[in-house]
C-alpha cells in the first residue's frame, strides 16, 4: 500500500508541476513572444488565463460551501 501511495503522490506532484509550468509560461512569457510565432498554437487566448482560474475557484468555493452545509446538517441531526 505504501508503494501505491507514493506513486499517487508522485503522479499528483508531476501533474501539479506541469500545470504550474504551463500556466506560468502562458501568462508570463508568452505575451513577450511575437504573435505569429508557432508556439502560440499550443496555448489558448490570453482571456482564458483569467477566466479558467476564476471559474475553478468559484466551483471549488461552491463545493466547499455545500460540504460545510452537509456537515452542519448532520451534526445538528446527531444532537437532536
Amino acid at each position: 500500500m505504501e508503494l501505491a501511495d507514493r506513486a499517487v503522490g508522485f503522479l499528483l506532484s508531476f501533474i501539479s508541476l506541469s500545470i504550474f509550468t504551463y500556466y506560468t509560461f502562458w501568462v508570463i512569457i508568452l505575451p513577450f513572444v511575437d504573435s505569429d510565432h508557432f508556439i502560440h498554437q499550443y496555448f489558448l487566448p490570453q482571456e482564458y488565463a483569467i477566466l479558467i482560474p476564476v471559474f475553478a475557484g468559484v466551483v471549488l468555493l461552491c463545493f466547499l460551501c455545500i460540504f460545510i452545509g452537509f456537515v452542519t446538517l448532520k451534526s445538528k441531526k446527531k444532537k437532536a
